[in-house]
């Protein structure tokens, strides 16, 4: 049975690690750009639902309708401002560069706001309460709520890719820029709306991960390698495979350490 209840915890944490992945699997699936502040920009979710809560007492998911929104704006302006211009050309070097050195301005940025302490979302008695199935094995009403919420939010972009007029800018810029621009497209403008969409789930995520544990300024470059893992094993681009490679990564992790 411990076993048994490590691979359903293994489960419900893909669920956060999926959500993770999902913002980065769609921008390199539609620009093939690999964002390296991805972590950190889900950290700096976190930190604004903190400094909602701090302000206005209230539970912290409460503070999605403003976060989520939020970062959309912040993905759609980083986008049309900055890194179009590293898209132009083959070369995939300059939005790396880019995106490294806006991890560094992130992160310093955040130390300067709200030090380097450990903080953390109190989301109240719903942390701790779980659903016993017997003596060995127990699912957490949170973690499960995430791993629903994943689940919804990429059903909810595989929709919006596969039967949207939108989504089908997405793929067709994706195919072929170019040819996109020719029949009218905007690529700048439908790189920039995924970018808000991208960012808009990582605010998801960022706010979960705060509410499951500690977050601090420096951490996001940790979360980028869990989403990057997940995303590599579930191949890059693919949404449904962000949730399979985020509940393989989650179990692989939860049985690893019952062996270590």
């Amino acid at each position: 049975m411990t076993w048994v209840n490590d691979v359903v915890q293994g489960l419900l944490l893909g669920g956060l690690y999926a959500l993770f992945a999902t913002g980065l699997s769609l921008m390199f699936g539609v620009m093939r750009l690999v964002n390296l502040a991805h972590g950190d920009l889900s950290i700096v979710a976190a930190f604004a639902a903190l400094a909602i809560v701090d302000a206005v007492p209230v539970n912290p998911l409460w503070t999605l309708p403003l976060v989520v929104p939020l970062m959309f704006g912040v993905g759609y302006l980083l986008q049309r401002g900055m890194l179009n211009f590293t898209l132009r050309g083959a070369d995939p070097l300059p939005p790396v560069l880019v995106t490294f050195g806006l991890s560094i301005i992130i992160q310093n940025l955040l130390l300067e706001v709200f030090s380097a302490d450990s903080q953390g979302l109190d989301a109240g008695r719903i942390e701790d309460a779980s659903i016993r199935i017997s003596d060995r094995l127990a699912i957490g009403w949170f973690p499960l709520l995430t791993l629903v919420v994943g689940i919804a939010v990429l059903a909810g972009l595989q929709l919006v890719i596969g039967r949207t007029r939108l989504g089908r800018a997405f793929r067709a810029t994706s195919d072929d820029q170019e040819t996109a621009n020719l029949v009218g497209i905007d690529d700048r403008n439908v790189y920039a709306v995924a970018t808000g969409i991208a960012l808009a789930t990582v605010a998801i995520a960022g706010i979960f991960l705060g509410i499951r544990t500690t977050f601090a300024p420096s951490v996001g470059p940790t979360r980028l390698i869990f989403a990057f893992e997940a995303v590599v094993i579930g191949g890059l681009g693919s949404i449904w495979g962000t949730l399979a490679g985020g509940l393989v990564l989650g179990v692989a992790q939860t049985l690893g350490a019952q062996v270590s």
